[in-house]
């Protein structure tokens, strides 16, 4: 006898996965879309949250076609609030501080307008994501930091086999 399982919460589909623990100092909050007849509102990140909010350093907009990988870096001090308004990623953090509770630790985090999701990233933990959606996907970005042109607080490697994962899409 087969039985068929019915999917009751198609939105756990397209929550997050982390592979590992979540690694230790990243904190995510769903963000959630107001609409009406004029269009929506979506607030990404307010000085009054006491759970996400430290300092300011400026806003950008980050835009990434599809099928591009945007990857890997860390910084020393900053630390950064992504937030995807227009498509989706795939956000993928790797813990390689050797002090961290979650070191070698790597996670995914499926962001836009699927799942809208603020995610903060820690300093010293490497990032990138991967623009996942038909469409052109734009990341807002609100680091605590403003961004130092003559000395930019950015350490850099390339997005493939330098960091232990695979960009490929999982097919199943």
């Amino acid at each position: 006898m087969v039985t068929e399982e019915v999917m009751t919460d198609p939105a756990a589909y397209t929550a997050t996965l982390a592979r590992h623990p979540r690694i230790h100092g990243v904190k995510t909050k769903p963000l959630r879309l107001v609409p009406d007849e004029r269009g929506w509102l979506l607030e990404i990140l307010r000085a009054d949250d006491d759970e996400l909010f430290t300092k300011f350093g400026q806003v950008y907009v980050s835009a990434t076609y599809p099928g591009v990988v945007k990857a890997w870096h860390y910084h020393q001090q900053q630390i950064d609030n992504f937030a995807c308004v227009a498509g989706m990623v795939k956000l993928v953090l790797v813990d390689t501080r050797a002090d961290s509770p979650t070191s070698g630790a790597v996670n995914e985090f499926f962001i836009g307008v699927q799942n809208p999701t603020l995610v903060q990233v820690p300093n010293l933990v490497y990032h990138g994501w991967k623009c996942i959606s038909l469409e052109t996907a734009l990341v807002v970005n609100v680091p605590t930091e403003p961004y130092r042109y003559a000395d930019p607080d950015e350490y850099r490697l390339a997005p493939h086999d330098t960091l232990p994962y695979d960009w490929t899409r999982k097919d199943g």
